[in-house]
């Protein structure tokens, strides 16, 4: 057998990913991730954004000598490898190729580790990131390069009454702590689905124990909620018992994927105060996040992606020895067959229920909708924005006696708008287009239609005197803008020879003008007398096309 064998440089750990960890969250959720792992039952996180540093310290099984040198600083250890599928508590493992650990090393310029088991004493080292820099650059070997001793006075503050456990202390943060507490504590409420769904796995911040209340604002902001293959966690239940949730719907896939996509009431709901973040819709594998926001891949295009968020769990991209992850461990490679068919199914529940989903409850909540989809008609779509904006005008103060009931009245009232506005919308071109068509081909007008414009005029004149208004109510006096859809057929019929195209258009207008009246008083018409307006329209518009366009 040959002497040779490999002498690793300590400069893999930058290729390995070491500065490539720059998110604040993702340092802290390795160290959760390390307690979890670690069958700990409490988490204690201590911010300190004045004096610039972090301490996460768990009551966990901690690490011994032998534990501490050759798993924890032997980068690539895997736990499962060696370990088996769960920790000695029977928790799935979250960590898995002993390389995310790296994100310990990237955001402070010190990094102390103090940790202990039942049988052992306290035990640790500190990681002098500019030593290491310089050990690196001198190519030290691994062999060469000793931790420096703790600071026991630093760390004394933060050993609870355990007899186990691990502190890890974050000093002189290299980009500070720019994100406010109540942003922590939501990114990890979001996070960290475990320390909100197991009982036994409990998570501080500055004392103050992470719930599901942390994500109260967000409950109180979100309008809908997608459910994929029965997701149970807590903050959807909230979600459901939330009278500010309208809508809920479960999207089954054969896929081995769970969880949910929710939408807010818009998009500044999602926007992080203070930061230029906002939530999206994540990737978790085996309990850590590990894709944000993976609509970044599957893009629409489409107005309802700036009011999503939710979060997405498919633990078989992390079931079998590939390692499928991204060199700084904080996304998917992009080529990967498996992931490539999580994106795929995802794409078809956005197309196949989200989207259209999404337009037709805010349009029935009389909100605007998504002006891209196509599959409700560009004319229905407007006549309801029109609808919300007048409907605003007589929706009731919040809290007041008849509130439920004028809304229900408002809600009843804009299923009808959809057909009535357009229809009204159609009336209003149609004849006026008919009378451009008058004046333009110069077609006089008949004793009757005279007569029938003078008898209107009359009536007006005698209404105005009653209203006691002098002044003048329409611009313009011509006979034409007295006369309606009927007499203005009658007179382009006169015109156009028998057999011509776009002739005959009294024949429609007589079975439109009983509905079209009812309709101008603002009536609900029933679904037959909708059926013959819109089949009558549709013959009189083209025939209107044809006057404009040939005659």
């Amino acid at each position: 057998m040959s002497d040779f064998k490999f002498n690793i440089s300590l400069s893999v750990l930058n290729h390995l990913g070491r500065n490539l960890y720059r998110n604040f969250i993702t340092v802290i959720g390795e160290a959760i991730s390390n307690s979890w792992d670690a069958d700990a039952q409490n988490v204690w996180i201590t911010i300190d954004r004045e004096n610039n540093f972090f301490v996460i310290a768990d009551d966990g099984i901690g690490m011994s000598e032998d534990d501490f040198q050759n798993k924890f600083l032997r980068i690539g250890y895997s736990k499962r490898k060696n370990e088996g599928a769960k920790s000695p508590g029977g928790r799935p493992y979250i960590g898995n190729k002993g390389i995310g650990k790296l994100a310990l090393l990237s955001c402070a310029k010190r990094i102390s580790i103090y940790t202990k088991t039942k049988e052992s004493e306290y035990i640790g080292g500190v990681i002098d990131n500019s030593g290491l820099d310089e050990a690196i650059k001198s190519d030290v070997s691994p062999d060469q390069y000793n931790l420096e001793d703790i600071n026991e006075k630093l760390l004394r503050p933060y050993i609870k009454d355990n007899d186990q456990g691990t502190i890890i202390y974050f000093e002189d943060l290299n980009e500070g702590i720019s994100n406010r507490l109540e942003y922590i504590r939501m990114q990890i409420a979001l996070s960290f689905r475990f320390s909100l769904v197991d009982p036994s796995f409990k998570i501080f911040v500055n004392e103050k124990q992470i719930t599901e209340d942390d994500l109260n604002e967000l409950a109180e902001n979100t309008l809908f909620l997608w459910e994929i293959n029965t997701h149970t966690d807590p903050y959807i239940e909230k979600l459901k018992q939330n009278p500010i949730l309208k809508r809920k719907k479960e999207i089954r896939s054969e896929m081995q994927v769970h969880g949910f996509i929710a939408s807010v009431k818009k998009p500044s709901n999602l926007k992080i105060r203070g930061t230029n973040e906002k939530l999206t819709i994540d990737l978790f594998v085996n309990g850590r996040l590990r894709e944000k926001n993976i609509m970044e891949h599957i893009p629409t295009a489409r107005l309802v992606e700036s009011y999503l968020y939710g979060q997405i769990f498919f633990d078989d991209l992390d079931s079998d020895e590939e390692d499928r992850f991204t060199s700084n461990r904080e996304g998917v490679l992009a080529d990967d067959p498996k992931y490539r068919e999580l994106l795929e199914e995802i794409n078809k529940m956005m197309n196949d229920h989200i989207l259209d989903d999404w337009d037709e409850w805010r349009v029935e909540l009389r909100l605007d909708g998504d002006p891209d989809n196509t599959r409700i008609k560009r004319k229905e779509k407007k006549s309801m924005e029109l609808f919300n904006a007048i409907s605003e005008d007589f929706t009731p103060t919040p809290g007041t006696p008849n509130e439920d009931k004028v809304n229900s009245w408002i809600d009843n009232l804009s299923k009808e708008a959809r057909f009535n506005f357009v229809s009204y919308g159609e009336c209003f071109v149609s004849e006026n287009l008919l009378r451009k068509v008058i004046e333009e081909k110069n077609i006089p007008l008949s004793k009757d239609a005279s007569k029938q414009a003078e008898k209107y005029k009359s009536l007006e004149r005698n209404n105005k005197l009653n209203a006691d208004i002098a002044f003048e109510i329409r611009e313009n006096n011509n006979d034409l803008l007295y006369l309606d859809m009927a007499d203005l057929a009658k007179e382009v019929d006169s015109f156009i020879p028998n057999g011509t195209e776009g002739q005959n258009i009294d024949r429609d207008v007589k079975r439109y003008k009983p509905i079209r009246n009812a309709l101008s008083h603002t009536a609900i018409l029933t679904k037959p007398a909708k059926g013959i307006l819109n089949a009558t329209y549709e013959n009189i518009k083209a025939k209107i096309k044809i006057l404009l366009e040939k005659q």
